[in-house]
């Protein structure tokens, strides 16, 4: 049986803290009979170190990162469900919340939903298991800045470094390969206006970039596993 309470009254955690987790943070705590799931939205714009427009939908880093710490170190939770559905964003802001990720010990799963684009992609696969259901869109590409570039060999340097980041990132957490993952980032005959590729749902999986097609009920199947795994191994 799932725990519920009732968002206009106390629960025995004290006020209204489920409710106001969603609402300021896209979270939520699940108690059951497997364990206590944490579920963590991932959505919008990542946001790194310049502050995205009022208007767009964000996930901040600095919000994301010392919760997920907390979540590592909480005997509450005994795993976390993540839910994403990024546009992308900043790329360091992204690897630094996927690199916490895939450090957790605590079972993890991610669900790709609607997209996962950019530097989602690496933030997909930064759980221990991942899915995508069949809809869900994931754009590969190469590495691109805005703002003021200086046109200069160091420059180009650190573009290609930081791709190579992605790169090793993105084969050392799933099963494509460093030069397949390469070859779909620089792909010209996908995208109208840009090189790379838009891939979907059991193409990911094909790919092997994400782990399953599946949607929310086999995500909390995967996890509940890993948990009963986990508690079986204590």
């Amino acid at each position: 049986m799932t725990e519920t309470t009732n968002p206009s009254q106390p629960d025995r955690d004290g006020g209204n803290e489920t409710s106001q987790s969603i609402l300021d943070f896209g979270s939520a705590m699940t108690r059951t009979a497997h364990g206590s799931v944490y579920c963590l939205t991932i959505i919008g714009q990542i946001e790194g170190h310049t502050a995205a427009s009022s208007t767009a939908k964000t996930t901040k880093y600095e919000h994301v990162l010392p919760l997920l710490a907390k979540l590592e170190e909480s005997e509450e939770v005994d795993g976390v469900l993540f839910l994403l559905n990024t546009v992308g964003g900043d790329v360091e802001a992204g690897l630094a919340i996927a690199e916490l990720i895939a450090g957790m010990t605590k079972p993890t799963v991610s669900i790709v939903l609607g997209g996962s684009h950019s530097i989602g992609v690496p933030l997909a696969v930064a759980a221990r298991r991942s899915f995508a259901v069949p809809s869900a869109a994931m754009t590969i590409h190469p590495v691109r800045m805005s703002g003021t570039v200086i046109a200069a060999p160091q420059t180009y340097n650190y573009f290609q470094r930081l791709q190579e980041r992605i790169v090793a990132f993105v084969s050392g957490h799933s099963h494509i390969s460093p030069e397949k993952f390469q070859s779909l980032m620089l792909q010209k005959d996908d995208m109208a206006a840009d090189v790379g590729s838009v891939i979907y749902g059991e193409e990911a999986v094909r790919l092997g970039i994400i782990d399953h097609v599946g949607g929310l009920s086999d995500g909390l199947t995967c996890l509940y596993r890993q948990i009963g795994e986990r508690k079986g191994t204590n």
